[in-house]
């Protein structure tokens, strides 16, 4: 087990004991090097640019006396083939709750809304193995821009499985849940309020006859001016890179019969948002439909689905392009799912750093000023 309290001549790194609880598999006597140092030394290294085991064990051999500022190093660090064995053996069950225990304190009290999206890291198959790339769903906090915690979805499994035992483990009170139509199920949705957060999830064709009674009530009430039920709109339009694209968002909470017919705990309104998409090439319309527990207010219940959209650029396209997530060929055993958790943590110190530079010349920074690396670490 990783020591409760990580203490050296840098001073005292809180963030390592959320990972005190941690087991590790390997036999206690012939441990060279402590949890808590590879720990330690994996996110140093990813914070100042390494993306694989060869350039972490080189981070480890060049910056010895700096990481022997916070914790002895007795036995140096390990090699890059070490480094794949010990990240192999760890359960990701466990790592990925000890993470979340570390970005909650972090967060804080969650505002606002928390995005749940899935990832699929190309790289990460394993042919030998017999094993398919992982999958991972992520839960993004798009008020403060943190990762609050990750599960990676289980072989011969889907997102309907993992995304309600990721957010069983996070604090969510106060919170709007969004989730596309993947997550559109009523467990999912009743976790959710069990949680006293709310929800704003997308429908498709896999809720039965739910899609197609929403859908039916909106294009019932479209040609009819809305005469019948009381409705909620707002529009937003925005033009970028050559395009035109106008949001209509409607929302109703006069669903009576509909909640009779589907039984989803806390569902209150739903909604319909039209999109018109102007380019060079022509004009396209696209109709999309939600479910919520929220109130009927339109403003409000677009901003929620605004900021859902918003998980694409502000982590999915950073951790591709900053930490070359689908080029990542790590893939061994818990390997591929525990580096990606380290990596998230790296954004989430990158995001509470000092300083209003991009991520990447974060990165830049912490490499090349060891002042700035410590105290990044230290804000954890």
């Amino acid at each position: 087990m990783i020591e409760e309290e990580a203490e050296g001549i840098g001073g005292k790194l809180d963030f390592l004991a959320h990972f005190s609880g941690l087991p590790d598999p390997r036999q206690a006597l012939k441990v060279l090097y402590p949890l808590d140092e590879v720990l330690l030394l994996t996110l140093c290294a990813v914070l100042c640019g390494a993306d694989g085991w060869v350039s972490v064990a080189l981070f480890g051999r060049r910056k010895l006396d700096f990481l022997r500022g916070f914790l002895p190093f007795e036995n140096g660090t390990p090699s890059h083939d070490q480094l794949g064995l010990i990240f192999g053996a760890l359960d990701a069950v466990a790592f990925q709750a000890c993470f979340i225990s570390w970005a909650q304190a972090l967060s804080g009290s969650l505002t606002g809304v928390v995005a749940v999206d899935g990832k699929t890291l190309r790289r990460s198959f394993d042919r030998a193995g017999g094993k398919g790339a992982i999958h991972m769903v992520s839960a993004w906090s798009s008020a403060q821009k943190l990762v609050l915690g990750s599960r990676a979805v289980a072989e011969k499994s889907n997102e309907i499985t993992a995304i309600p035992e990721l957010l069983g483990l996070l604090a969510l009170k106060g919170a709007i849940v969004t989730i596309d139509a993947m997550g559109c199920q009523r467990k999912i949705a009743e976790t959710i309020i069990d949680k006293k957060a709310d929800y704003v999830l997308g429908l498709k064709g896999n809720q039965g006859s739910l899609r197609e009674d929403v859908e039916l009530l909106f294009d019932e009430q479209t040609t009819g001016g809305f005469k019948d039920m009381s409705v909620s709109r707002t529009s937003a339009t925005d033009a970028d890179h050559g395009r035109i694209e106008t949001r209509e968002v409607f929302a109703t909470d006069d669903i009576g019969w509909l909640k009779e017919r589907h039984d989803w705990k806390g569902l209150t309104s739903i909604v319909m948002v039209l999109s018109t998409r102007e380019t060079t090439k022509g004009i396209e319309r696209d109709r999309r439909f939600y479910i919520s527990s929220l109130p009927a207010d339109a403003e409000r219940l677009a901003a929620a689905i605004r900021a859902h959209w918003g998980v694409e650029n502000a982590l999915h396209w950073v951790l591709d392009v900053n930490f070359r997530d689908d080029d990542c060929r790590i893939r061994k055993k818990n390997a591929p799912a525990n580096f990606t958790a380290v990596k998230r943590a790296t954004l989430n110190a990158l995001r509470k750093a000092p300083g209003k530079d991009s991520l990447k010349s974060k990165r830049l920074i912490a490499a090349w000023d060891e002042t700035f690396l410590a105290q990044t670490l230290r804000n954890l």
